[in-house]
């Protein structure tokens, strides 16, 4: 229910404002990554002060990448998901971090929302919105795994769906990626609200 509000209010917004939101959307994935393509680094203050980069993640067997948000519910939905995952994969060779770069967000709202819900993976806010459009990224929660030497090897939704998944995407990929294989599932079409970073 939550996917079809967000996607509906989506459409809806881009009609009536005659195309800005799909605009903005536009220019949030304005370089798709491509499966098997070095992935670009970027820049985001985490929610410790600290900056995170891709480089943090040297030496890993992969790492993930998840655009969320504090306030779309799809996003909401999945935080048990990632910190789920945060808790199976720790110390396994296997970074997690969750990056958000929606304009009507701030830094001490993330904070926040950590304390409140024991967040256990970096999140980091790209006020830029350039990691976005870097990576492609389109909607809230939309995930990105990269092998050891940093190329994407799946991009799209968390699992197959919101509510009863039966199939976990990227532990999928990511144990694929563990046992020195590339996952059988490369890309799927991810799910959620709509981006909404600053102007590039």
């Amino acid at each position: 229910m939550h996917r079809r509000f967000c996607l509906g209010l989506l459409s809806a917004a881009a009609l009536v404002l005659g195309g800005s939101q799909a605009n903005m959307l536009s220019r949030s994935n304005a370089a798709e990554l491509e499966i098997g393509a070095k992935a670009p680094d970027f820049k985001a203050q985490g929610v410790d002060g600290k900056d995170i980069s891709l480089a943090d993640s040297k030496g890993t067997k992969a790492t993930v990448i998840a655009f969320t948000c504090n306030r779309c519910p799809v996003s909401i939905a999945y935080e048990d998901r990632f910190i789920d995952f945060q808790k199976k994969f720790a110390g396994k060779d296997v970074k997690f971090i969750a990056i958000n770069v929606n304009s009507s967000e701030d830094l001490q709202a993330m904070k926040q929302r950590v304390e409140e819900k024991g967040i256990n993976y970096p999140y980091a806010y790209d006020k830029s919105g350039d990691s976005a459009r870097a990576f492609g990224a389109r909607v809230t929660p939309h995930v990105f795994v990269l092998d050891g030497e940093g190329k994407l090897a799946y991009q799209g939704a968390f699992d197959d769906k919101q509510d009863g998944p039966t199939t976990g995407h990227v532990e999928n990929a990511v144990k694929a990626l563990m046992q020195g294989k590339q996952p059988e599932v490369k890309s799927t079409r991810p799910f959620g609200c709509g981006i909404k970073p600053n102007k590039g």
